[in-house]
């Protein structure tokens, strides 16, 4: 029994050190002290930063997958009133009136949709009944809006869904509330009561 032992022992040496002599051109650089070092260096140092990075681009994959795009132009669309009209952006303040006749307006210098900050935008209204003529009637029933409905913005191919939160009366020249600069918040703005410029609705909503 230990005979055959011994046998077999020095046959895998025997093996081992042949495989060694035939095959060492292809296998030494395992021995090499620098592969060595880059190994034990490697899985001490590097490969967790090494695994983050993955995760990060894995990551990056799914959001980009899961984005979706759309060939709608910029505008917006409230499903409970029953409201879709094109979303305007312009430069500068004079140029606010004038583009309301053409859809609802991106305040200048508030956020974009989808960025942190405030998103300002505003558009008509009217008195019951109002003909509709160009977008006088589009912000209108505002005050129909509760808490949860919801508010899609379309903006450069993208689709951005807010949930109302709020609604709030303003004094004409009264500022908007402080709100937390790191959510994207939106606020549709309009004459209250519709088509008379006695005070402001505006309707907060918060990014999905």
């Amino acid at each position: 029994m230990d005979s055959k032992k011994i046998l077999l022992k020095y046959f895998l040496i025997f093996f081992l050190i042949s495989f060694l002599i035939f095959n060492w051109q292809k296998i030494s650089w395992i021995f090499h002290p620098g592969y060595v070092l880059r190994t034990v260096s490697f899985y001490l140092f590097e490969k967790g930063k090494t695994e983050k990075v993955q995760q990060k681009e894995e990551q990056k994959i799914k959001e980009q997958k899961t984005e979706e795009f759309y060939e709608k132009e910029d505008s917006i669309k409230i499903p409970k009133i029953k409201i879709s009209a094109p979303l305007i952006v312009v430069g500068k303040e004079e140029e606010v009136k004038k583009a309301l006749d053409r859809g609802v307006v991106l305040w200048p210098g508030s956020a974009l949709p989808g960025e942190k900050g405030q998103v300002i935008i505003l558009g008509h209204s009217a008195p019951p009944n109002w003909p509709k003529i160009k977008y006088d009637w589009v912000f209108s029933n505002l005050n129909s809006l509760e808490k949860g409905d919801e508010i899609f913005v379309y903006f450069k191919k993208k689709k951005y869904v807010y949930r109302v939160e709020e609604k709030i009366f303003l004094n004409r020249g009264q500022e908007l509330p402080k709100t937390d600069p790191e959510k994207s918040i939106l606020f549709l703005i309009s004459c209250w009561p519709p088509g008379k410029d006695f005070r402001r609705i505006a309707i907060e909503a918060v990014k999905d």
